[in-house]
């Protein structure tokens, strides 16, 4: 059974301004309002996308949200190293401000739009700060949990926005739909400002705000660097970054694929989203507990990754939309991946090295957001899988590839079998995680202050380490 965790900082609170003891479903109603606002865009972005670059479309696509998660990946530790001195609450109004900004350009100017998409990336770190205010106010045993409930969220958001946006935009227009999305983010904000209590407690802060924060703290290639120090760390962060290189790749083109080469309409595209959002959900939490507790942490993880071999084969060669509709429901079942792959990390690592870790998978989660769009967008590319018809208003009509007569009318979806073999390698590498290998003591290991996002180095508290320390027990493969 899954326990939600409502309960307060367990160090005390840090909020000042007697708005309230700071829980989980503060960040959760942050969360689901930010990415609500931006599923509302998911029709009106598509049309304006090819508008705007009617002239290699996945490309363009790719390279936008490709510069987009590389200047997160590279600002992420320098605003969660910030957020430890002055607080959660301002950083989470930044990170927000900035994400939603691009939001009304969209009808203002849709060239200022994409390049401040491209440009918002340096403080669209949301999660990296949300996980961060969780960690702060949430015991060891319910972090993971917790974790798991804002993820979830995130698949929840989706759920309702792109239908409710693409009925408002056939019925309505686009210009309300901007218009609805903008005054979303802007009540995000204000609950933002008035609603969410600080999580940190004053006595975990330096006294001053002038307080330095060293290199390695905001270094994005920190955590990197130390993935070699132990094998199971190493095989872990393969796994992850062959998994979700073409995951992240997918998000940024799958809407776009589905509506322009497979031919679904804007409003099937949003029901899609709604029907693979909901069996997410139901996969993230009562399929993933069943399996977690019958066949293991470690099988669980391969059954994720299997399932997600499978869609990306079947969004590969699939050119029919039942198909599509097919392998969406093995995309929620591959969803279980990730959750599992944090439980392992979390269970294995000390507690003082709980940071550590988790940053080392989030850093390498945020380079796959900007290498994984950038590959497909390339991908599509180099098998010329180029539109040459965006007008939805023909339902049912299945728009044709630029060249219907090279790879692309066999493939249609090449980068997803590139996908596909990237999967089945980290699956062969998932295969040599240890499943049980527990933390234990280790001399000279540094002291880390987890705060969910990342984690900053102090004095040793031993000798003889030298910066060598394992950051999970150490096993043979």
């Amino acid at each position: 059974t899954y326990f939600i965790p409502t309960v307060g900082c367990p160090t005390g609170s840090g909020d000042p301004q007697g708005i309230g003891e700071p829980s989980v479903y503060h960040a959760v109603v942050v969360i689901f309002l930010e990415f609500f606002a931006w599923g509302l865009l998911t029709t009106p972005m598509l049309t304006v996308l090819h508008q705007t670059f009617p002239q290699h479309t996945f490309l363009m696509n790719g390279l936008i949200h490709g510069v987009k998660g590389l200047l997160s990946f590279l600002s992420a530790p320098l605003i969660g190293a910030l957020s430890d001195v002055w607080g959660r609450k301002s950083f989470l109004l930044l990170t927000v401000f900035f994400t939603c900004a691009p939001i009304p350009l969209m009808k203002i100017s849709p060239w200022w739009y994409f390049a401040v998409i491209s440009m918002s990336g340096v403080f669209a770190v949301t999660f990296s700060v949300i996980f961060a205010y969780v960690a702060d106010i949430t015991q060891e045993h319910e972090r993971s949990t917790a974790y798991g409930l804002v993820s979830a969220t995130f698949a929840a958001s989706l759920v309702t926005s792109p239908a409710i946006g693409a009925y408002l935009s056939v019925t309505y227009g686009d210009t309300l739909v901007v218009i609805l999305a903008t005054a979303i983010a802007l009540l995000d904000i204000c609950f933002i400002l008035v609603a969410v209590p600080e999580s940190l407690p004053e006595k975990m802060r330096p006294a001053s705000w002038g307080a330095p924060i060293s290199w390695e703290q905001a270094d994005p290639f920190s955590s990197l660097r130390k993935v070699g120090q132990d094998s199971t760390v190493l095989l872990i962060c393969i796994t992850v970054f062959l998994s979700y290189l073409p995951e992240a790749g997918q998000y940024s083109s799958f809407f776009l694929y589905l509506r322009q080469i497979i031919g679904f309409s804007s409003e099937t595209v949003a029901a899609f989203i709604a029907v693979v959002g909901i069996l997410s959900i139901i996969a993230q939490t009562v399929v993933l507990g069943i399996l977690m507790r019958s066949i293991g942490n470690k099988n669980t993880i391969l059954l994720g990754l299997g399932f997600q071999i499978l869609q990306l084969a079947w969004y590969g060669f699939g050119s029919q939309p039942w198909m599509m509709w097919a392998a969406g429901a093995l995309a929620a079942m591959s969803s279980i991946t990730f959750p599992a792959i944090s439980a392992i990390v979390s269970r294995n690592a000390d507690p003082d090295q709980q940071g550590v870790v988790q940053g080392m998978i989030t850093g390498i989660r945020g380079l796959c957001n900007g290498l994984g769009p950038a590959l497909y967008g390339f991908v599509f590319y180099l098998f010329h899988v180029e539109l040459t018809d965006t007008d939805g208003s023909e339902k049912g009509a299945k728009p044709n590839m630029a060249n219907p007569t090279d790879e692309s009318a066999i493939i249609p979806g090449p980068p997803f079998l590139f996908g596909a073999c990237s999967v089945l390698l980290s699956l062969l590498v998932a295969l040599f995680i240890p499943e049980h290998t527990g933390p234990g003591a280790r001399p000279g290991a540094y002291k880390k202050h987890s705060n969910g996002a990342q984690s900053h180095s102090h004095s040793p508290q031993g000798s003889g380490a030298e910066g060598k320390e394992p950051l999970l027990e150490d096993s043979s493969v």
